[in-house]
């Protein structure tokens, strides 16, 4: 069904959502700078490194340049995901291998109660959210219309480049959205018709797995956007705003 002009059956509301969140993006994008893109803006913030200067034990990618990660962990905010995998029927030792956590961290999830407390965790650069998201679409775009053997980890070359960070990422999205865009209703609806191995993309319908794409990409750019503010705004020594 069309109003207007504007798509309201349930696909095309998805892909419209991931068009105009690309079109913001790639606005507030636009001249990244490579010292941006490095920022760390506090102390102990995630990035992406060269491989001998590499400050977390996970880091990984395939060539010099490796992206910082740490210990698996359950974030607060997806205490209710875990939660609904229980109702569902996932058995605890499937969510634990769903999440890379332990038995045991999954059974203290699923007996918390009142309010998660916050987060620890660490701020991370653009060059990290922007990494994080090229490594995600790129695996996802693999383990769904691609070989669906290339592990994810391995898929980017990571680069301190701002400017083949984005060339590369626009690739890989556009490359995304021509697929996804070219699928059936029944494909929507096939339950691990995504195989990505990190996550729950096998035991989900396609249209699940889109959903959570949409949001992956809206959440990180909102981020790489406030980091980009933040980076104008800052003051020097002086107290002067520093310049653009």
């Amino acid at each position: 069904m069309e109003t207007e002009g504007a798509r309201t059956d349930r696909f095309g509301l998805l892909l419209d959502q991931f068009d105009r969140a690309r079109e913001m993006a790639q606005v507030r994008l636009t001249g990244l700078t490579d010292d941006e893109y490095l920022w760390e803006p506090v102390p102990g913030c995630w990035s992406i490194r060269r491989r001998s200067e590499a400050t977390t034990a996970r880091a990984f990618g395939p060539g010099d340049w490796v992206l910082d990660l740490g210990a698996p962990e359950i974030p607060a905010n997806e205490y209710a995901e875990v939660a609904r995998q229980a109702a569902s029927g996932m058995s605890v030792a499937k969510i634990a291998e769903d999440w890379s956590v332990s038995v045991e961290r999954v059974r203290q999830i699923l007996d918390h109660t009142g309010e998660p407390e916050p987060d620890d965790t660490p701020v991370t650069t653009i060059a990290w959210r922007l990494g994080h998201l090229h490594y995600c679409f790129a695996g996802q775009w693999e383990w769904t219309f691609g070989e669906r053997r290339q592990e994810p980890k391995l898929l980017v070359d990571f680069t301190p480049s701002a400017a083949l960070a984005v060339e590369r990422f626009w690739a890989l999205v556009d490359r995304w959205r021509d697929s996804v865009g070219a699928m059936t209703e029944e494909q929507l609806d096939t339950v691990g018709f995504s195989q990505y191995p990190y996550g729950s993309d096998p035991d989900e319908p396609f249209i699940s797995v889109l959903w959570g794409a949409n949001l992956e990409l809206i959440h990180h750019m909102a981020e790489i956007a406030l980091l980009r503010d933040l980076w104008r705004a800052r003051v020097n020594s002086r107290g002067y705003a520093a310049p653009l």
